[in-house]
């Protein structure tokens, strides 16, 4: 183990407070009230000893409403690794999700939808004009052939065609397969193959700082494989005029749908029907296809908008986000089951400058931003000057997720976003727990880059080698308890399941994240476990040492990885991009070696530092450590369908 100092590199002095007068103001604080919870650990204590009953409650609290009833809410005859819920009970979530807002004239005229292009187009739907634009979709593809079942894939920008399409696809009874749309084919491929989908909604393209990014050949050429797929569906995004069409095959989305009626009936499903499988990246072997259904996914994001972020209905949440990433359906699903808004936009959030971002806050009155660490240490070199010349007095808070702070760029958000007085959400969960795990709330007081704690209703745990809890050390993040959100398997691979999450101690999710609680009882994400380095048995998480190195002036981002070490098992390797204008040298080497040994101790010196001109990244900006590690040790890196740029290979390979 790590020891106390080293797990926690961060300023340990709380930096934000909750009023306590306006805690009853909050939707938790209500929730509390209600049943008679004083404190937030009591009602962590009631979420995760009685699941149950709390997840009845959760169901109850958003309105969750049932075509038939559930007789039991969680049935755990099958362990703790497959539990069924909301037993016996029927729902599409479509009903939750349109059809009830449509019964109340004022919930049907609210906004559900905010859209503003590259390109600055701005168009907002209601909840009754989301609904008749679903309707449409649907019947076409009733029409088409298409029916409860089917697996239908969505390989769109976010548009409101992709949201028209993806409830569409709910509302038929049918199961979403969504794609990034910056993937390549060989990508798309896969995961049509694997999920057997049998048609596709796609793009003719879209923008990206000012250039069309073709997308309908990326999808031709990945569906020379797929014969399963008998159906594409092309929106034109982009009005190109030589985008390949099959005549057959291919139809144009607004033909497609003209004429069909803007009424249309919601398929009955089992709450427990599939109802989307979407992809996740491991460490190796081809992508896993986690399974969701109507009662699980959507009730667990909202859970968490509602209760620990506190969204409201009729606020705004603009998470930046692609349909391929969990947070896009997320942001559907919670905001949707809420009656709030949300924020869908292309192209780039820093063009055609650094202030794009912070007018769309301004612009469309969000309330809750969601960004990525990542985004921030893009935009500081731009100064402040973007920020200040935007409102953004409607903001309650900023939330992100993607990958761990560094508190310099934390600070940057808080000072001169937020201003000191409202908090950052920090949020980390995943693709198979259907949210979070642990996340910001407007209950707990925060410390730089810390958690509030975990979501109510997760058995949150930090556990040593041996399963056991620790406080104040590094250990691995673990869950005790089933949750409603959490994957029902991967797809045709159930052992792949029970060996990625349930094989290292009985009845325990262990997540893959490297945490710690620190004694007031504020949790610090530290990197991915798979990406921990141990050096003569001490375990460093990446970010212990990332947070360090990026603190230097000169320094943009870096990515710590182990290389293997003949006395110490490994020893720190660290690939550092430099910002502009800042010259790699020895003598900046050495400072930044000087400066992790001076916060880390003499055993945990650097290897070596090398400067790259990038990093590679998921298309969600996440670092890929363990990309960089098999390069730089040529390996064999494992799946790469989701590496941004292929060109970030090379900038490691020629690091200097």
């Amino acid at each position: 183990m790590t020891n106390k100092a080293a797990s926690f590199p961060f300023d340990q002095t709380i930096v934000w407070t909750p009023d306590e007068s306006s805690l009853l103001d909050t939707n938790l604080g209500r929730f509390m009230k209600k049943h008679d919870l004083s404190t937030f650990p009591d009602l962590m204590s009631k979420s995760t000893s009685d699941i149950g009953w709390f997840w009845d409650s959760v169901i109850e609290d958003l309105d969750i409403q049932f075509e038939h009833p559930y007789s039991k809410v969680v049935d755990n005859t099958n362990g703790p690794e497959f539990p069924e819920w909301c037993v016996d009970g029927r729902m599409n979530i479509i009903h939750n999700l349109l059809d009830k807002w449509l019964e109340n004239e004022n919930t049907a005229d609210r906004t559900a939808l905010k859209y503003e292009s590259e390109e600055g187009d701005i168009r907002y739907f209601s909840y009754r004009e989301v609904a008749a634009e679903v309707a449409r979709v649907a019947e076409a593809l009733r029409a088409d052939g298409f029916s409860q079942g089917d697996v239908i894939a969505l390989f769109m920008p976010m548009t409101p065609e992709l949201l028209f399409s993806f409830l569409a696809i709910i509302k038929i009874g049918a199961v979403i397969l969504p794609l990034f749309s910056g993937y390549g084919p060989k990508a798309v491929t896969t995961r049509l193959q694997d999920a057997e989908a049998v048609a596709l909604f796609t793009s003719d393209g879209f923008p990206r700082r000012g250039k069309t990014i073709g997308l309908k050949e990326v999808a031709d050429e990945a569906l020379e494989s797929c014969p399963s797929v008998r159906r594409v569906i092309v929106h034109n995004r982009s009005n190109r005029k030589d985008v390949p069409f099959s005549a057959e095959r291919d139809r144009d989305f607004e033909n497609y749908v003209a004429g069909f009626p803007e009424i249309s009936e919601t398929t009955s499903t089992s709450a427990e029907d599939t109802m989307m499988i979407i992809y996740t990246s491991g460490t190796t072997g081809r992508p896993k296809g986690a399974v969701h259904t109507h009662c699980g996914f959507p009730i667990k994001g909202a859970q968490d908008m509602f209760h620990a972020m506190d969204l409201k209905p009729g606020e705004t949440m603009y998470w930046m986000s692609d349909m391929g990433w969990m947070m896009g359906p997320w942001l559907v699903f919670g905001t949707m089951m809420i009656g709030a808004s949300m924020v869908f936009t292309d192209g780039a959030p820093d063009y055609p400058d650094a202030g794009r971002l912070w007018e769309m806050v301004a612009n469309h009155n969000v309330t809750h931003l969601g960004l990525s660490p990542v985004l921030i240490r893009a935009l500081m070199p731009s100064g402040t000057e973007y920020v200040e010349r935007s409102d953004l007095n409607s903001l309650r808070a900023v939330a992100s997720t993607g990958s761990p702070w560094d508190p310099a760029s934390w600070n940057w958000v808080f000072e001169n976003v937020l201003e000191k007085k409202k908090p950052i959400l920090n949020y980390s969960g995943g693709t198979e727990i259907s949210g979070g795990i642990l996340c910001g709330n407007f209950l707990q007081p925060l410390k730089p880059c810390s958690f509030s704690g975990p979501v109510p209703g997760m058995a949150v745990d930090v556990i040593d080698e041996s399963g056991e809890s620790v406080t104040g050390v590094v250990g691995e993040l673990a869950i005790r308890e089933p949750w409603i959100g959490m994957t029902r398997g991967f797809l045709n691979d159930r052992e792949r399941y029970l060996q990625s999450y349930w094989s290292k101690f009985p009845g325990v999710w262990v997540h893959g994240d490297f945490a710690a609680v620190d004694d007031d009882g504020l949790y610090f994400i530290l990197g991915r476990s798979d990406d921990t380095i141990k050096v003569a048995g001490k375990r460093l998480g990446p970010a212990e040492v990332e947070s360090i190195v990026s603190a230097h002036p000169d320094v943009t981002e870096s990515a710590a990885i182990g290389i293997p070490h003949d006395i110490k098992g490994e020893e720190v390797g660290i690939f550092v991009v430099l910002k502009a204008g800042a010259t790699p040298n020895d003598e900046l080497r050495a400072d930044l070696v000087r400066q992790v040994m001076d916060e880390l101790g003499k055993p945990l010196k650097p290897g070596f530092i090398r400067f790259a001109t990038m990093l590679p990244k998921t298309r969600n900006a996440k670092v890929m450590r363990r990309v960089i590690q098999a390069v730089h040790l040529g390996n064999n890196p494992g799946d790469m369908s989701s590496l941004e740029d292929p060109a970030s290979l090379a900038a490691i390979l020629n690091a200097t």
